[in-house]
């Protein structure tokens, strides 16, 4: 076994891995990007190095950096977590020659796998099949017409060298190719460093199922269980389960025996994940991360199995240990995890929220799990990705485990941020969610969430022009105690403090979507990046209309005119960064 690994990554699932090396008597190695210098998988590993920058590109991939720091460390391995360089070939590479140990499956299969139109072709010569689409990076928007009136429309536009919904674009017409094309393009070299995309027939009600797969050096494979990954926004995922609730078990054999040839015909080794559409009774090969998911602690809860600990194992190159009839009688009960955000999910716009979490109580009690990046007075930062928590529980059928999730997140405080937090409330309550009548595009047309407020809060000003914000207070009247809502001066961060008994609140423009305020002043809702402008001063637009495009947090959001109007004043340009507020065009 490994005497200290570095982890390349950050949030909670370095705080993950961390958590396990020590388990094992291992020692771990945090590296940091500046704006990370005192995040919690910093204070929580045995050493730490700094990589400078501040970008995902500056720091956390930042190959020279990184490889500096195994040196100095002298770590032997080379945990990459997932997204960044988890799926990086020559990152792999790297890293072996550096003298460690690369925590993942060999360059070679990352290689074809990683590259999700090779992943097809290795699919198709192993007898399964994939979601109709194209093997060849597109060149040009004229490509995805063409495929579009070849297997009609939508069409999903993805990155080639990403996953987990980064870097997609569904273009529901022909007029839509070209800026969505781009756009895919922009978001796959954020988060992955290649611009590469290929176009997919995009099913019209398809559930997301994903198979977890093992294999070592000794040859050996095998499937760990299935996950329904159905319930996403922007094609990333909300809310996960294990098993597939209403899913035959036919299906569920020849999908893992599908998924285990996959991993032969590509001499994989260590934790991967196969990724299916499943839909009609049918399944279709989607992709494979080879990596491990962020969704994995649902399988390690109905297996028992410590998938980070497994994945060092086969690393050191021991061999997996078990049968494909010994995991089997391994799985246990249900398990689903929530993804907590930092995003407004107010009228279903899930609007990015990074900034200072003033105040973070995570769930307790039997049978729940909370994996978190974050404590208590913390920052969630524009420049990656939004994941606060994930909340995972456990129970003997699936109805138990979806009431003890709705308990869970009712115990869930994050305060100085807004979460998804109340979406999922609204999705583990809905009939749909409770009778498995779901698909991938349930959330986003079906999930009514129009009544849905980050938090319950909202600013005014007095008749004395103080500024007033409604809280809730503790109070005691004759010895019982009440929870009231009151209108109190506004005295900033320290009268929203954990000890002051008040609760933090939110206003209601920052919770409002990245539209105009009705004023003619066209403003963003939180910190980010301007990629994209798309008026010019002088231009007439129509309600509705995109002025912008803000990147905050990896994603790209349009910013809307709330009203017709023409351009009097354009104010920014691409490559500005602007806070929550900031003005980008003014109406007349």
């Amino acid at each position: 076994m490994f005497e200290k690994v570095l982890i390349a990554n950050r949030g909670e699932i370095a705080v993950r891995v961390i958590r396990t090396c020590r388990e094992l008597g291992i020692a771990t190695v945090a590296v940091y990007s500046e704006l990370d210098r005192d995040a919690l998988h910093v204070r929580l590993a045995d050493e730490a190095y700094s990589l400078g920058g501040q970008t995902a590109a500056e720091s956390y991939l930042n190959t020279p950096a990184i490889l500096e720091a195994i040196e100095r460390s002298g770590a032997d391995a080379v945990h990459p977590g997932y997204g960044f360089f988890s799926e990086n070939a020559e990152f792999a590479r790297a890293v072996s020659g550096a003298g460690a140990t690369f925590v993942g499956p060999p360059p070679g299969a990352i290689e074809v796998m990683g590259d999700k139109i090779s992943s097809r072709l290795a699919a198709e010569k192993a007898g399964v099949a994939g979601v109709p689409g194209r093997s060849e990076p597109l060149t040009d928007p004229a490509e995805v017409i063409a495929f579009g009136e070849e297997h009609g429309w939508p069409v999903a536009i993805k990155a080639a060298f990403g996953g987990g919904g980064r870097g997609m674009k569904v273009v529901a017409s022909a007029a839509e190719a070209k800026e969505a094309m781009e756009s895919a393009q922009r978001e796959a070299v954020a988060y992955f460093g290649r611009p590469e995309v290929y176009p997919e027939k995009y099913l019209t009600w398809p559930r997301h199922i994903e198979m977890q797969v093992f294999a070592d050096r000794h040859g050996n494979a095998l499937w760990i269980g299935e996950r329904d990954c159905s319930y996403q926004r922007r094609h990333q995922k909300l809310v996960e389960e294990s098993p597939a609730a209403d899913f035959p078990d036919e299906i569920r054999r020849a999908m893992g025996e599908a998924s285990v040839a996959i991993c032969h015909a590509c001499d994989y080794e260590g934790a991967g994940t196969v990724e299916f559409l499943y839909e009609d009774g049918r399944f279709y090969f989607l992709e494979m991360n080879t990596r491990l998911q962020v969704e994995h602690p649902v399988t390690e809860l109905v297996t028992g199995l410590d998938l980070v600990a497994l994945q060092l194992r086969v690393a050191a190159g021991e061999p997996i240990g078990l049968t494909q009839e010994e995991v089997a009688a391994r799985r246990n009960g249900h398990a689903i995890e929530c993804r907590v955000n930092a995003e407004d999910p107010a009228g279903g716009r899930f609007l990015p929220s990074p900034g200072k979490i003033s105040f973070f109580r995570p769930p307790d009690g039997f049978g729940t799990r909370t994996d978190a990046g974050y404590e208590s007075g913390d920052t969630v930062s524009q420049f990656y990705d939004n994941l606060v928590a994930k909340i995972i529980v456990w129970g003997e059928d699936r109805e138990i485990a979806r009431r003890r999730m709705l308990r869970a997140l009712a115990e869930t405080a994050v305060e100085g941020v807004a979460t998804t937090i109340p979406a999922h409330q609204a999705i583990l309550s809905h009939d749909d969610f409770v009778a498995a009548a779901h698909s991938t595009r349930w959330v986003e047309e079906r999930l009514d969430l129009s009544g849905v407020t980050a938090s319950p809060a909202t600013v005014a000003e007095g008749d004395d022009g103080e500024r007033r914000v409604l809280r809730e207070v503790d109070a005691e009247v004759d010895g019982r105690r009440y929870r009231v809502k009151l209108w109190l001066p506004d005295l900033g961060e320290a009268a929203s403090s954990p000890a002051s008994g008040a609760r933090p609140t939110r206003s209601k423009r920052a919770a409002s979507g990245p539209v105009a305020g009705g004023d003619g002043n066209v403003t963003v809702p939180m910190q980010g990046t301007i990629v994209k402008v798309m008026v010019k001063e002088g231009d007439a637009v129509e309600a509705g209309q995109t002025i912008c495009v803000l990147e905050a947090m990896k994603m790209e959001n349009p910013i809307n005119a709330d009203r017709a109007g023409k351009v009097k004043e354009l104010k920014v340009k691409p490559g500005d960064a602007l806070g929550a507020g900031d003005v980008v065009a003014v109406l007349e």
